[in-house]
């Protein structure tokens, strides 16, 4: 079994959009993310995206173009020096009540399911309190960025009393952190 670095998208590799990334010319790469990627590709971590696409299902995108822009980003991460093991998207609309859709986690199961993956030694960093709710509800621990909806979502996270999540300003100050605990807890 391996761990994980889980990886919200919207917000946290890429720009997020109000009106959501609908084509491949609207994906805009956050600034450090690629580096960032490229730390991890050289550690023993998965590095597997968990994301929720309800315009999917509320019928705004198909999911053929989903895909395309799924096999652009890990194009793009690839050809950066970086990678990704895996892409999960959960394509239902909030009131589906699926369980793939963060906060429930669905997509991290099947992952780990799928990857054996160490769902305790595993991260997932997200923008959203939903995704430290993913995170806790699978066993892993949650980073939070201020990217994104970060710094909204913030106040959300600190209401539900949740003080175990690690805050960070992006994803490169991120995996930064996962890197330097997990060479403390490997004594390395």
């Amino acid at each position: 079994m391996q761990p994980a670095v889980f990886l919200d998208r919207d917000g946290v590799i890429n720009q997020n959009r109000a009106d959501y990334v609908r084509t491949w010319d609207q994906v805009e790469f956050l600034p450090g993310v690629f580096d960032a990627l490229r730390r991890l590709a050289a550690s023993q971590f998965a590095v597997v995206v968990v994301t929720n696409q309800s315009a999917i299902g509320r019928g705004i995108m198909a999911a053929e173009t989903l895909q395309g822009i799924h096999d652009g980003m890990a194009q793009r991460i690839a050809d950066a020096g970086g990678r990704l093991d895996a892409i999960y998207a959960c394509p239902h609309a909030p009131d589906a009540g699926c369980d793939c859709r963060k906060p429930q986690p669905g997509m991290l199961l099947q992952a780990a399911a799928d990857l054996a993956i160490d769902l305790a030694n595993s991260y997932l960093v997200g923008d959203a309190l939903t995704d430290m709710e993913a995170a806790l509800a699978a066993g892993c621990r949650p980073v939070m960025v201020r990217t994104g909806r970060g710094v909204a979502q913030l106040a959300k996270v600190q209401a539900r009393g949740l003080d175990d999540v690690v805050v960070t300003e992006d994803l490169s100050e991120a995996v930064a952190w996962i890197l330097d605990a997990r060479a403390g807890q490997s004594g390395i």
